[in-house]
């Protein structure tokens, strides 16, 4: 199990969850979804890691939502960690973003595309913080293991890899889980992020479309094959939300499906 600070219920040999919206949109949605993945995260004693993205600086098209304010989002970020007792993550687009991120947050998540970003791995790993990093859509399983190399190169051994798909032609994706067993030969948790390995993106709408449906199948297997955690985004009015709302897993869904997957994950125990 990974070390990262007020992650509870690790006594149990249950996978972790890494879930809450695509953005930080407003306070009071923040909250809303924190109290219930705090609820379902002691009910099922699964250990609970909350995300937001305090900012969206790869959006299609120029006036798609952002961010509500840096500053602000991360606040909400903080205040949901010490409410609840519970580690926040959120992703850092520039090196800068780091240090900056790292004063409100326990986990620092490198976006796929920038995972082969040495100055911004580096930076997130400077901080001591635990990393996170997004496996791209354009490398295999075992390439890695060089993100995992330069940030252990700077003294940080708290990494995570989360695999989110590999490019399928211009427009989806397509998960290949042999991923998952090749990057835990890195020695690291690894993660499946079933919401966004069923984007559709690059859309001519400019607006990246989802399967959300698949995302029980996706989280199945990835439980099946190994996988140490799952990255699941989620809000209660998917179609209201401001950023990948089209492949958000519905919040008054979760706690079924999380109860079916502890079910596979106890019997291959």
């Amino acid at each position: 199990m990974i070390t990262v600070p007020k992650l509870k219920h690790t006594s149990h040999q249950h996978f972790f969850l890494i879930a809450g919206p695509c953005a930080i949109e407003n306070e009071s949605m923040a909250y809303e979804i924190a109290e219930k993945l705090n609820s379902i995260s002691n009910k099922l004693q699964i250990p609970l890691i909350f995300k937001g993205s305090f900012k969206k600086a790869n959006r299609t098209k120029l006036d798609s939502f952002t961010g509500m304010g840096d500053v602000q989002a991360l606040e909400i970020l903080k205040a949901i960690g010490e409410k609840y007792n519970i580690p926040t993550i959120t992703d850092i687009h520039e090196s800068s973003d780091a240090a900056m991120a790292a004063k409100y947050v326990d986990v620092l998540q490198i976006p796929a595309f920038l995972c082969r970003q040495t100055d911004l791995l580096m930076a997130a790993a400077e901080t001591g913080k635990v990393v996170n990093v997004k496996k791209g859509q354009f490398l295999s399983g075992s390439g890695m293991k060089f993100a995992v190399e330069k940030i252990n190169a700077c003294g940080n051994k708290n990494v995570i890899l989360t695999d989110r798909g590999n490019s399928f032609g211009y427009s989806d994706l397509v998960v290949d889980f042999r991923n998952i067993p090749e990057m835990k030969n890195t020695g690291v948790p690894v993660v499946m992020d079933c919401t966004h390995s069923l984007q559709q993106p690059n859309q001519a709408s400019g607006i990246t479309g989802g399967k959300p449906e698949l995302i029980e199948t996706i989280a199945k297997a990835a439980i099946a094959v190994g996988a140490d955690g799952l990255f699941i985004e989620t809000h209660p009015r998917p179609w209201e939300a401001k950023s990948d709302g089209a492949n958000m897993l519905q919040l008054d869904l979760l706690e079924n499906l999380l109860a079916k997957l502890l079910r596979i994950r106890n019997s291959i125990l």
